[in-house]
């Protein structure tokens, strides 16, 4: 296992349990005690735990796992999700997105369109990129063929997402012709969900602008329920999963009237 699936495997038994010791990482990862504590040692320096004699717990942050230790999990299945959701980007169009890993790989496939260079669609900008996510906003700010608008607010470290009521009265001058949403759960019967309600709101605002909705979720987060809803079933006009998605759980979606499309 590598570093970083280990740093990642880490915070989620933190998150899970409230601690962990070295001799359970020795057991469970097949590491040397020696690198179990730098390990310990490397995540305490994030300030993501806090150490104790012969282990560690979770530390102040606001637990949820940074987006940076969530890019590992079910990172084939969110590359061709990225991959496909890209390709039903049009030239000239207004596109959103909120903030996570697998919009964020939609967003880097965008980058990657070949068809949408700087001047081949006659203009400067090909692409028009609404979010409240820095790190997308970063990712695409070098180029020059996509206008990127931020829409403000208060950074949330855990998933790099601007949130609070100042992004509000931007997102209501504007219109997305499509809005690829995030979520933490999405089920037929629910909606799309997230566990944040500080996230929920401007997603919601965000899916409210938007003539069309796709949300992009690896196949694990559906037929479930979280804390927030970002938007009802009937908001959703596509659901984008991977192949991996339970065919039962795709029928009720199907029946919901939610095109469903499998990468």
């Amino acid at each position: 296992m590598r570093k970083h699936e280990r740093f990642n495997a880490i915070l989620e038994r933190i998150a899970e349990d409230g601690s962990i010791d070295v001799e359970q990482l020795v057991a469970d990862f097949g590491v040397s005690p020696a690198t179990a504590r730098r390990d310990l040692d490397d995540l305490a320096d994030q300030q993501l735990i806090s150490r104790t004699r012969g282990g560690a717990v979770a530390g102040s942050v606001s637990y949820d796992l940074p987006l940076r230790y969530k890019n590992a999990r079910q990172s084939d299945q969110k590359r061709r999700i990225a991959d496909h959701a890209a390709q039903m980007i049009e030239p000239q169009s207004v596109v959103g997105f909120n903030g996570g890993t697998t919009t964020t790989e939609v967003a880097r496939s965008l980058s990657s369109r070949a068809d949408l260079a700087e001047g081949e669609a006659g203009a400067l900008h090909s692409v028009t990129v609404v979010t409240n996510a820095l790190n997308i906003a970063s990712d695409l700010a070098v180029r020059r063929q996509l206008k990127v608008v931020v829409i403000g607010g208060v950074i949330r470290p855990q998933s790099f997402e601007l949130v609070g009521h100042f992004a509000r009265p931007v997102i209501e001058a504007m219109t997305i012709d499509l809005c690829f949403i995030g979520v933490d759960a999405v089920s037929a019967q629910h909606g799309a969900a997230t566990r944040h309600d500080d996230e929920g709101e401007i997603n919601q605002e965000m899916t409210n602008r938007s003539q069309r909705v796709v949300v992009v979720a690896d196949s694990t987060k559906l037929g479930k329920r979280a804390f927030c809803t970002i938007c009802p079933p009937g908001r959703i006009d596509t659901l984008l999963t991977d192949d991996g998605a339970d065919p039962a759980v795709v029928r009720e979606f199907e029946s919901a009237g939610i095109e469903v499309v499998l990468a």
